[in-house]
């Protein structure tokens, strides 16, 4: 078992490590190893072929872009974990439960009420607008859940809660600008480009401090997955457990909404395929998998969306619904058999 943990790791690790190095190589403007290798160590005459051009495209484009997709990628993934865990169905995930959709819809709010003039824009209130919208979203599902108790139902439910946010939005943008439609519609496919500098540094200390705090309830999350009951007699506070899952899924989940749009299927898919992986449920073992797997995840995701029509992009949220819905397809008909064989 040690060694399985211990090849799937270092199989993650060199995961993110190649498809890091292919995300900031590939595209409409190719950069050789040798190129990258010059640039990053400063040798002299690197990137200078165009003028500076390529050595421009790697820091201002490749590099942020592809630390946002590795980043923002673990984030969703993790949210997707807990959202799990939480609710112990390995179909509940930001963008099926609405999470996601809320806090699209409070963004889009956000954009145009900037663009107005009515407020003054910047990457805190963007995840803050972010952070409530999910919020909202989540607590309308937790409503849910002390009057649904079929899991199934619930998840559909959570459905139509995403459903409700979107046809919103949608009213949202009829009160929009032509160029603010504009922004609004590329920026609801998903994508990891254009994150600016200052949001970045937003985004990092959301992700990171939130990637803490999950680790440090890594045990009261262990004794969750057994039972409330076992949890109770273990000392563990479940409302507090309860509540943090659900606020960390929330701020994880619209950090993501607000700088890279909704991106779906990542959620649920990732925890699936690393649990398979690892061959356990540990939170110890499952929290920094899940953000090695995310990333790899979204970093392959975004590569595909930026070159598969090249020099067009695809939108990353059609690439990782494209690669994950066969996974949530391939959970569903394994708890259908599960059923049916009990």
């Amino acid at each position: 078992m040690k060694k399985r943990i211990f090849f799937s790791f270092l199989l993650l690790l060199l995961l993110t490590a190649g498809f890091f190095f292919l995300g900031v190589s590939a595209g409409s403007a190719e950069i050789t190893p040798g190129e990258l290798w010059r640039i990053l160590t400063g040798a002299e005459g690197a990137g200078e072929g165009s003028g500076g051009t390529v050595a421009m495209i790697l820091f201002k484009i490749r590099l942020p872009r592809t630390e946002a997709a590795m980043m923002l990628g673990g984030a969703l993934a993790l949210a997707g974990y807990m959202l799990q865990t939480f609710f112990h169905n390995p179909i509940a995930g930001p963008f099926v439960l609405g999470v996601s959709s809320g806090a699209r819809l409070m963004v889009a709010f956000s954009l145009i009420a900037a663009a107005r003039g009515a407020i003054a824009l910047n990457s805190a209130l963007m995840a803050g607008a972010a952070f409530a919208g999910a919020l909202i979203s989540m607590s309308a599902v937790l409503l849910l859940s002390s009057k649904i108790r079929n899991m199934s139902l619930l998840v559909v439910s959570g459905v139509m809660i995403g459903y409700i946010c979107t046809a919103l939005t949608d009213i949202l943008v009829n009160f929009a600008d032509d160029a603010d439609i504009v922004n609004l519609r590329g920026w609801s496919i998903g994508s990891f480009s254009g994150i600016r500098s200052d949001a970045m540094v937003v985004c990092a200390g959301i992700v990171f401090a939130s990637l803490l705090a999950v680790f440090l309830l890594a045990k009261p999350i262990s004794a969750y997955q057994l039972g409330e009951s076992y949890a109770v007699d273990m000392g563990v506070n479940i409302r507090a457990v309860r509540f943090a899952m659900i606020l960390l899924s929330s701020l994880l989940s619209g950090c993501v909404a607000a700088f890279a749009g909704p991106v779906s299927f990542v959620g649920i898919a990732v925890p699936f395929l690393v649990k398979m992986l690892l061959g356990t449920s540990k939170p110890i073992l499952m929290i920094p998998a899940c953000f090695l797997g995310g990333g790899v995840f979204c970093i392959l995701s975004d590569i595909i969306a930026r070159t598969v029509v090249s020099p067009s992009e695809l939108g990353v949220s059609t690439v990782t619904a494209v690669l994950g819905a066969p996974v949530v397809l391939v959970i569903m008909l394994g708890r259908s058999r599960d059923h049916e064989s009990a």
